[in-house]
């Protein structure tokens, strides 16, 4: 059994994913590198991966299958996992080396201790191309370091501050238990990934390193703003899908319940966003067709969600409307990094 195990979701994406598994090589036997060849036509990506399991056996695994986007590549990578936590790290993206040996050292004292968590945290850094300086994404005034908590030690978080897939490693076999599965030929699914199984940590580690590095810059990326107006449906059928997921008024510990509920604010906003930026009468439709799914799936919720700060920013018509709009945008540039 391994320690780790790192799925690398692939889809055409032999110009970089070399940096990405190199740069998660140097965890050696300990850590098994899951990359999931999603259906890549365009290029040698499969080749590539081949190449990879060849030339270190038992550390690298290729999976070949047909393309059923990113979901279904993370869903293939946590099927064939056999280490005892769980990490995914997207194929552009890739790892810094000594924040990477902290974190092996603290997950085997978790293995091979008394205790053990659900999840790790770590901060993640902003690779924006162009970008003089790199911005980190720390939790350092929310969350206790280098000591196990749980919901009840979190403090609250600060607006368009969340824990992103960037920063998560889960264990395993809470992934499974909870039923984790990723929707497949869906963008943004990473939200799911996050989100749905936190009513199911109970204890968690927030370790202050910068280890993964989430690259930003690509014309074509999914979080380059025009590419997510394109696909505002999709970012739409994410946020009813987190909207569906859970009954948060149910969940026992208020921390964990508001900041679940941030969570879904920063998805309702960024949808709306993207509707207004958009500037069509059809996606203006869409975002009214959400509120309104909002209301009627859960009035309690939905009354949270439209006169929460961001919320009437969205709803709102007018020139305080336009000012709490853009305060929103701001609020989720910071979440995405828009390029």
């Amino acid at each position: 059994m391994k320690l780790l195990s790192i799925a690398i979701p692939c889809y055409n994406s032999a110009e970089y994913m070399e940096n990405c598994i190199n740069s998660l090589l140097p965890g050696g036997n300990e850590v098994e590198i899951l990359i999931v060849d999603d259906g890549s036509q365009k290029d040698n990506t499969g080749e590539i991966a081949d190449r990879f399991e060849r030339e270190y056996p038992g550390i690298c695994k290729a999976i070949h299958q047909e393309n059923g986007g990113h979901g279904a590549a993370v869903n293939a990578g946590l099927a064939a996992a056999s280490g005892i936590f769980f990490k995914v790290v997207d194929s552009d993206d890739w790892v810094n080396g000594q924040a990477y040996t902290q974190i092996l050292d603290t997950l085997r004292r978790f293995v091979y201790g008394k205790d053990t968590v659900d999840m790790l945290i770590t901060n993640f850094v902003y690779e924006k191309q162009g970008a003089k300086h790199k911005k980190v994404m720390h939790y350092r005034l929310v969350l206790p370091r280098n000591e196990i908590f749980t919901w009840s030690n979190v403090k609250p978080f600060m607006l368009g501050q969340y824990i992103l897939m960037h920063s998560v490693i889960y264990r395993t076999e809470l992934l499974r238990e909870c039923g984790l599965e990723l929707p497949r030929h869906t963008f943004y699914v990473d939200n799911i990934f996050v989100y749905e199984p936190l009513p199911y940590v109970r204890k968690m580690y927030y370790l202050d390193v910068n280890f993964y590095r989430y690259y930003i810059g690509r014309s074509d990326q999914s979080v380059n703003e025009q590419v997510m107006i394109g696909r505002i449906d999709q970012q739409i059928l994410v946020t009813k899908h987190m909207l569906n997921s859970h009954d948060l008024a149910k969940l026992p510990n208020w921390r964990l319940r508001h900041y679940m509920v941030r969570y879904l604010e920063i998805m309702m906003v960024i949808s709306s966003i993207l509707a207004i930026r958009s500037g069509t009468e059809e996606n203006m439709e869409k975002k009214k067709e959400l509120w309104a799914y909002v209301k009627k799936l859960n009035p309690a919720l939905y009354l949270r969600l439209r006169w929460g700060f961001l919320g009437q920013g969205m709803n709102l018509p007018g020139r305080s409307g336009r000012q709490l709009s853009i305060a929103g945008y701001k609020i989720a540039q910071k979440f995405f990094g828009f390029n």
